[in-house]
């Protein structure tokens, strides 16, 4: 089974055995893309990473959501920020870490194979993906939910198959970042300013926003959109916000075994007690109830 390691409040990492990684190399898929770590450190304080050109047999993938960092190849440093991502090649002497006053949140994974540099190329600079009407960040990071959740259930020739055809998938939606928001684009008629909002929401699940944060990406006043918001929902736009954050961690609950408190972490919860409160007021259970009761 899948390898867990601890060290970050709220982590999560799975690091491929050296025999199952072997297997990869030498199948008609998995040559060409696999992975050997993958994982999501919350608030990863005093992360740091340091690797030689012969330490850097992998390429490195880190998808900042939050709080920010640095990276630096072959004595050139760039900074990181909030929903910037970035690929370290392979045999590049290379190091990164996060700001240690504004630690960052992010999700990453090593892989190789023959496609890798294609998926790679043109990436080892901080490469920022705005928050749009069409930025599908929110389908993106379900998709590396995907690949862990189906490498946490074991090695399986299925699931090592599954995990690796998502990882094109995932990968090509960075690599082809103006294709993959057109199609969304083109699937979507106009919206309006509710739904505009509860993207812009659905988009920042795994962090905070403030309500001034949400008016000005509509364009409006904080007074009238929280006006025009109410009137139109029912509830105000940060408790809407919060439903919405609950509702997906409903989705952690139902349908994997993340801690209460990774749960908490992912959805930019700091405090495991103050989500459980929220999560009590808001479902009336506690998660832990949640999660054991009966349904469907």
């Amino acid at each position: 089974m899948a390898k867990l390691k601890n060290g970050f409040l709220g982590e999560r990492a799975i690091i491929l055995p050296p025999t199952i990684i072997e297997e990869l190399k030498k199948d008609t898929l998995g040559s060409l893309l696999y992975i050997t770590d993958i994982g999501y450190y919350p608030k990863a304080n005093y992360h740091f990473r340091k690797r030689t050109q012969d330490e850097a047999n992998q390429f490195v993938l880190i998808y900042c959501i939050a709080g920010s960092g640095w990276f630096e190849i072959e004595g050139i440093k760039q900074k990181v920020n909030p929903e910037h991502f970035f690929i370290l090649p392979k045999g590049k002497a290379h190091s990164y870490g996060c700001n240690t006053k504004d630690p960052w949140t992010i999700y990453w994974l090593h892989f190789d194979g023959e496609k890798a540099g294609f998926f790679s190329e043109g990436l080892d600079t901080p490469i920022h993906i705005a928050i749009q009407k069409d930025s599908r960040i929110e389908e993106r990071l379900h998709l590396f939910e995907e690949i862990f959740t189906t490498l946490k259930n074991g090695y399986s020739k299925n699931n090592l198959d599954y995990s690796t055809a998502i990882l094109f998938h995932f990968l090509g939606s960075l690599k082809f970042l103006g294709a993959y928001r057109d199609n969304f684009l083109a699937n979507q008629n106009q919206t309006d300013m509710i739904t505009e909002t509860i993207h812009f929401m659905r988009e920042h699940l795994y962090q905070k926003i403030s309500l001034k944060e949400i008016a000005d990406y509509v364009g409006l006043s904080v007074s009238h959109f929280a006006s025009v918001f109410q009137k139109k929902t029912g509830y105000a736009p940060l408790n809407y916000f919060s439903q919405l954050k609950i509702q997906q961690a409903c989705q952690f609950l139902d349908f994997s075994d993340m801690k209460i408190s990774q749960i908490s972490m992912t959805i930019g919860f700091s405090d495991p007690l103050y989500f459980s409160r929220v999560f009590s007021k808001t479902m009336g259970i506690s998660p832990t109830e949640y999660r054991n009761k009966k349904k469907g």
